[in-house]
């Protein structure tokens, strides 16, 4: 049997920018991506504590270092820039292998969305 487990999870960092023109998808700082061990292209949710809204939609790398979280495409109609949101994927995998499994938790300073900790 396989279930879907929390691989990754950028906890609370802040949208800095809103791309409605951009064709879909947040973009991550890469500094934020290496740490929670996501790629671009990967599936995420983006769950947002100021209105409650959920989106799935993928990952584009930001520049490293810079803090960009910026949501493009319809889901910059989800959140404004200022709003704190969870990023998190998951991944598929055998039942008794999720048992040990331990995903990336990453916790930045959600005023600059510098990396502060992260554990594996």
């Amino acid at each position: 049997m396989y279930i879907e487990v929390c691989k990754s999870k950028i906890h609370k960092v802040t949208i800095s920018e809103a791309n409605l023109q951009y064709v879909g998808s947040i973009t991550i700082d890469e500094d934020l991506m290496d740490a929670a061990n996501l790629i671009e292209n990967e599936k995420v949710q983006v769950v947002n504590l100021n209105n409650g809204e959920r989106l799935d939609t993928y990952v584009i790398k930001g520049k490293r270092n810079s803090g960009i979280i910026c949501l493009n495409g319809p889901a910059a109609r989800k959140a404004q820039v200022g709003d704190v949101v969870i990023i998190i994927s998951f991944a598929m995998m055998d039942f008794e292998e999720a048992k040990s499994f331990k995903p990336s938790l990453v916790f930045p300073d959600t005023a600059t969305n510098k990396l502060v900790r992260f554990a594996h």
